[in-house]
């Protein structure tokens, strides 16, 4: 992810350090980025030379602590391991070298930004800037001051992701930011409906791609990230949002987890990548198929609405965030309107009436809408 900003960065014409505690890192940090701008020159989206011209931009530093190297910078950003002592140790540090007027920001998916800050003399510069991986490919940023962030850091960093011609959203130092939070029910929920019988793993992500729109089916798109990064961003959620049942990890994509069942990056998860491996064909009922996604939609747009009531961000910035940082198809909340919101709330509200449990329960803020025949997006 870190060589991934630097090649934006440098591409958007600064000149970037670029450091990592590993010196093999570094070499496949330079390898990278030399690959993918050689790349970029072959598809015209950078003129002949250019390639060398950005990599010339960018200093290649082995170990951490060459601090002194970051002196100068006006921005520097960690894209360290998700450690909230690692991260606040490595500011601290930063804070003795670099200027007084530099901004501090952390690429944290899941760690309070507020908690990363702590640790500084002047939080106030302190401000996460999350951006989706692969960074060089994905658009969407999340702006995310810490209660301490100084707002005039808020919008400098923010102005200058968006000169990187990046998507920028702002949310609210919540657990999740916007993306990671609404998006549970996408995994979660169909996660639910394969352990209930409902429909196999390749029935539920042929339902959400066909009928759905959704560019990855949620088992695919699981394996593809990794298990361990998916359930860990899931319990972080769940644990930092006080054991909220609609957040509950599952304790069959545990099992992959502690079995080393990790998805394509180890040859298994819910699929099988291995050698000479098959997969059943999807039931292709699309009945079954359309009640797969009804129900998957509407969790997730109850989320969205959710996210706005608990002023995680505008309507506008989540549906923003939805179709740029995850391909959704649609922004969740035009989804819903488009839907109905009252035809989400009667889905909501017949699970919640058959399973009895306080996952399913609606948004007071979606029973508003309804009650108040209002758009959130006019």
């Amino acid at each position: 992810m870190g060589s991934g900003i630097a090649q934006v960065a440098a591409t958007a014409g600064h000149r970037v350090v670029l450091a990592d505690a590993d010196p093999n890192a570094v070499q496949r940090a330079r390898d990278g980025v030399a690959k993918a701008l050689t790349r970029d020159v072959e598809k015209g989206r950078l003129p002949a030379g250019g390639d060398a011209t950005v990599l010339g931009r960018i200093t290649f530093v082995e170990g951490v602590n060459n601090l002194a190297a970051f002196a100068h910078v006006g921005l520097a950003l960690e894209a360290i391991v998700e450690r909230l002592d690692a991260k606040k140790a490595l500011f601290g540090a930063l804070e003795t070298v670099v200027s007084d007027d530099a901004i501090l920001a952390t690429n944290t998916s899941s760690l309070p930004v507020a908690a990363i800050g702590s640790g500084c003399k002047r939080p106030e510069r302190v401000v996460g800037v999350h951006f989706f991986n692969p960074a060089p490919v994905m658009p969407l940023v999340e702006i995310v001051p810490s209660l301490a962030t100084a707002p005039a850091i808020v919008g400098t960093a923010r102005a200058l992701v968006d000169s990187w011609k990046k998507t920028t959203v702002l949310t609210s130092d919540t657990p999740g930011f916007i993306v990671n939070r609404v998006a549970r029910p996408f995994y979660g929920e169909s996660i639910r409906m394969y352990e209930e019988g409902i429909a196999d793993v390749a029935t539920i992500d042929w339902a959400m791609k066909t009928l759905g729109g959704f560019r990855m089916g949620p088992f695919e798109l699981m394996d593809f990230i990794g298990h361990d990064v998916n359930f860990v961003v899931t319990r972080s959620v769940f644990e930092g949002l006080s054991f909220d049942p609609r957040y509950r990890p599952s304790v069959t994509q545990q099992r992959l987890l502690e079995a080393g069942w990790l998805g394509r990056k180890s040859g298994r998860g819910f699929y099988d990548y291995r050698p000479g491996a098959t997969t059943p064909p999807p039931n292709e009922d699309r009945a079954l198929g359309q009640q797969i996604v009804d129900r998957t939609v509407a969790m997730l747009v109850n989320e969205a609405v959710d996210a706005v009531l608990m002023r995680v961000a505008t309507p506008r910035d989540i549906d923003l965030a939805m179709t740029k940082g995850v391909n959704y198809p649609k922004g969740l909340i035009a989804w819903g309107e488009e839907i109905g919101m009252a035809t989400v709330l009667g889905r909501l509200e017949a699970l919640y009436a058959e399973y009895g449990e306080d996952r399913y329960r609606p948004s007071a803020l979606l029973r508003r809408v309804v009650r108040d025949e209002r758009s959130l997006l006019a």
